[in-house]
């Protein structure tokens, strides 16, 4: 049997969006009037077939059944504990507490040098901190929890008394709930919640919000010649069992992101077709959010090597990511990311 998916896509903003949902010509994303889209993509692993939703009641009927509640679930408005999606996108802020991330490493392990950033992140316009003590990025070898909370909690104390949104970015069940009892509001996993058998019992015990992040391996192999069948087809599959894992051990609460993991076992090709295609994982139900401050295929599509001169990539990639209504985007450069979307949203909105 053939398996079809949903790909929201031709998207209108502001004044344009809200008159046309106005006259039902297009569909609000996430509940917003103000982002919109009249087109979708059909897409099974042999084909895809471009339509107006217009159209839509002239497919056979199971098959538009199924858009059908897609587009429910895409258009269904977002919700996630602590934060508010009125105002879009919502930027995650990276907090690297280590000596080996990949841009910044280092740069923020001394006394206070991690307070004193994170203040930084969010006058600059994060909603997020996403503090973490153990670097993920490609080749790099897991650390023992003890050292990994050691560099953790002098600066998660501090940002306590912010009150502020604290994102927990961790593979460790033991670093999760040492986490939760100071007070973190999100658990980011980009193992996929794979890495630790025990966690899915410390995200039901304590009922937190959490991200499901797309992995292919671990970070010491996962860049080591990945494949797929179909990338963009397979990560959603991926999520769509993975949710239907979480819910089936009693996780029923609706405080869930996906993040397809750019980088994280894909090659040059791979990113590049998620991030044309990244709203077909609206059609899963949940907030879309996106990394790809950075990261190396920028490098590769520019022929910059450095890491930190990736800034005009990280933008233009943010950028596009916000035109097909990617709700929160995880940066370093919080300031630089934050300007280029009010210059994009008072040109469009």
């Amino acid at each position: 049997m053939i398996k079809y998916y949903t790909r929201a896509c031709n998207f209108y903003f502001g004044s344009v969006s809200i008159n046309k949902v106005k006259k039902k010509l297009s569909i609000p994303l996430h509940g917003n009037k103000s982002i919109s889209f009249d087109t979708i993509e059909l897409i099974s692993k042999k084909k895809i077939k471009r339509m107006n939703i217009n159209k839509i009641n002239r497919l056979n009927k199971n098959i538009k059944k199924k858009v059908l509640l897609d587009l429910k679930k895409v258009s269904k408005k977002k919700k996630i504990k602590g934060l508010e999606f009125s105002n879009l996108p919502i930027l995650m802020g990276v907090l690297n507490l280590t000596p080996n991330s990949f841009s910044d490493g280092g740069r923020y392990t001394r006394q206070n040098q991690g307070f004193y950033h994170a203040k930084k992140l969010i006058s600059d316009g994060c909603s997020i901190l996403d503090i973490g003590g153990e670097a993920t990025n490609p080749g790099s070898r897991e650390v023992p929890s003890e050292k990994e909370w050691k560099r953790i909690l002098p600066t998660l104390l501090k940002l306590k008394r912010l009150r502020k949104f604290i994102s927990l970015d961790t593979r460790k069940s033991i670093i999760m709930e040492k986490g939760i009892k100071n007070k973190i509001n999100l658990v980011n996993d980009v193992s996929g919640l794979e890495h630790d058998s025990k966690t899915i019992e410390v995200l039901k015990k304590t009922n937190i919000p959490f991200v499901i992040h797309h992995t292919k391996g671990n970070p010491e192999t996962m860049q080591n010649n990945p494949k797929y069948e179909n990338v963009l087809l397979d990560i959603y599959d991926f999520f769509e069992k993975k949710i239907k894992y979480v819910r089936s051990k009693g996780i029923t609460h609706e405080n869930i992101i996906l993040d397809p993991g750019i980088g994280f076992g894909k090659n040059l090709k791979h990113n590049i077709t998620i991030l044309r295609n990244i709203s077909i994982f609206h059609s899963l139900g949940f907030p879309v959010m996106l990394g790809t401050s950075r990261k190396r295929f920028i490098k590769d599509l520019s022929g910059k090597n450095d890491s930190n001169e990736r800034l005009g990539g990280t933008i233009s990639s943010s950028l596009s990511a916000i035109m097909q209504g990617v709700q929160i985007l995880r940066v370093h450069d919080v300031n630089e990311v934050n300007q280029s979307i009010k210059v994009f949203n008072s040109l469009i909105f």
